[in-house]
């Protein structure tokens, strides 16, 4: 019985949104019994676009793509605000078609051997910190760059041009304050370093290259999100089943959850019009201050059933992936990284990382506030 308790308490630490967003969607069943119209709570094409996504990526990641594009870049540097800017940039960048949790996967621990290997790991925290602040900012201005805006893009109709013109402002002025951000740190000199990676088959990298065009395509509505879904599992049964069982299947179940207990509370007309007289006018703010509570994907699911101002929710939950370190939850893949090899700097990485964070957010909801 101690160990079930024990598994359980784990298991609720590990996966603390994943559970929590399950006893919501479980109380909401008290109020609303389930029903065959429980089915059309369910953004289908969101969950189906987004394991396909997770699943190409976990498949290119498997073949070093990224690692050894990186290390095309890193044999040139000469000091380390060169090498600063290439570790930083490469999350912003990639999180824009690879989402922020895969672009810190990829590059928070590529960074880190890199930091060793060069002797500069006194670099650390300063450069993880901006990685991860990078990847949330860069992923926010494509639909494809983070879980909130596949949502809110396949929920708002909005088209893909306009999406990425709405966030193009905020993302410009992000990677200003990055530059500036790297700059104050002063560089010292250092010989071309690299990491040895070998490269995938060719046949590995064609398959999920394929499936990334698939993606896109899916995203852009060309194809069914669905049909997509059902090719890459069908593919993947048969090529690399491991693969297939390392999906973040606990972020699916979120969205799943959410699903249940947005669709039921908004039927529940005293806590809908509550919600909906909060957010009248200040979608944003909300957004924002949600965010930091409970991080921006699960306030996105929530206030999207109670509000059609969809630009400002989707400025709103972009931002709020700024300040707290549960804003964004691919922030929390960073400082666990950290945790592991560097423990001894738990305390100073947290300091750091709320202090840019807040200045990012004031920053960007300044911009907000004037456009």
């Amino acid at each position: 019985m101690c160990k079930l308790v024990k598994k359980c308490v784990s298991f609720f630490t590990k996966e603390a949104v994943l559970c929590i967003s399950v006893i919501l969607a479980l109380l909401s069943c008290l109020f609303v019994p389930p029903s065959v119209a429980y089915i059309s709570y369910i953004d289908w094409d969101t969950l189906a676009l987004l394991f396909s996504l997770m699943a190409v990526m976990k498949g290119l990641q498997k073949a070093n793509f990224f690692v050894c594009l990186a290390n095309l870049l890193l044999k040139k540097i000469v000091t380390t605000r060169t090498m600063l800017f290439i570790l930083v940039f490469l999350p912003f960048i990639f999180s824009m078609v690879i989402t922020n949790d895969v672009a810190l996967i990829a590059f928070v621990p590529f960074g880190l051997t890199i930091l060793q290997i060069a002797g500069q790991e006194r670099l650390m925290v300063p450069q993880v910190v901006l990685q991860t602040i990078a990847a949330n900012l860069g992923s926010m201005l494509t639909p494809m760059g983070n879980p909130q805006n596949l949502y809110l893009y396949n929920r708002s109709g909005i088209e893909f041009g306009e999406f990425c013109g709405l966030m193009l402002p905020y993302v410009l002025a992000a990677a200003v304050c990055l530059v500036l951000a790297i700059v104050l740190i002063k560089p010292v000199r250092i010989s071309g370093i690299s990491l040895s990676a070998e490269l995938g088959s060719p046949k590995a990298l064609l398959c999920y290259s394929t499936g990334f065009v698939l993606c896109l395509l899916g995203v852009f509505k060309v194809l069914s999100p669905v049909v997509i879904a059902a090719v890459t599992i069908l593919v993947l049964l048969f090529t690399d089943r491991k693969l297939l069982a390392s999906i973040d299947y606990s972020l699916l179940g979120t969205f799943f959850a959410f699903f249940i207990f947005v669709g039921n509370v908004a039927g529940i007309e005293g806590f809908q019009n509550f919600l909906a007289s909060v957010l009248k006018g200040r979608v944003v703010v909300v957004s924002i201050l949600a965010s930091q509570i409970i991080s921006n994907v699960p306030a996105c699911l929530l206030l999207s059933g109670f509000t059609s101002q969809w630009e400002s929710l989707i400025i709103g939950c972009n931002l709020g992936g700024l300040g707290t370190l549960i804003a964004s939850m691919a922030s929390l893949i960073s400082y666990k990284m950290v945790v592991k090899e560097y423990p001894e700097q738990r305390k100073r990485y947290f300091r750091w990382f709320t202090l840019l964070n807040i200045c990012f957010l004031i920053f960007l909801f300044l911009l907000y506030s004037l456009i």
